[in-house]
């Protein structure tokens, strides 16, 4: 079985929510996954910095897809846990690179740990979550 393409997964993304945010994958391999996203003012706070729950939803993306390009046949995921510490900010209009390293890819779980920095390379945020393997529904 061979890996989908980024543009394949891409395609995958954009009428659903990681699209909606703006979600760019750049690199697909694996054992690491790389995205950008751009941080319009509506995935802010009234501070104009990126949101928390953006920051979240972002490295969950990245996880799940991490975990997606692993899957067996027959199999899908869902996350289970997820875990993030708040380094620093974004500010609106700049644009922050996620990157998501496989920690961990077993038969039942996968463990990601994704980073998220600004522009210039501050950290801003590192998120580990665990994607549970599943039975694909019939």
């Amino acid at each position: 079985m061979s890996m989908p393409t980024v543009e394949q997964i891409q395609q995958i993304l954009e009428p659903i929510f990681p699209g909606l945010m703006g979600v760019r994958l750049l690199t697909l391999e694996p054992e690491r996954v790389v995205a950008n996203l751009v941080v319009r003012p509506d995935l802010c706070t009234a501070g104009g910095i990126l949101h928390g729950g953006a920051y979240m939803a972002f490295a969950d993306t990245l996880g799940a897809v991490g975990t997606v390009v692993n899957l067996p046949k027959g199999k899908r995921t869902t996350t289970t846990d997820s875990s993030t510490k708040f380094i620093g900010g974004a500010k609106v209009n700049t644009t922050v690179v996620g990157e998501s390293v496989a920690l961990h890819r077993g038969r039942t779980t996968m463990v990601w740990q994704t980073t998220i920095r600004s522009e210039e390379g501050k950290l801003c945020a590192v998120v580990t979550q665990t994607q549970l393997v599943l039975e694909a529904s019939s």
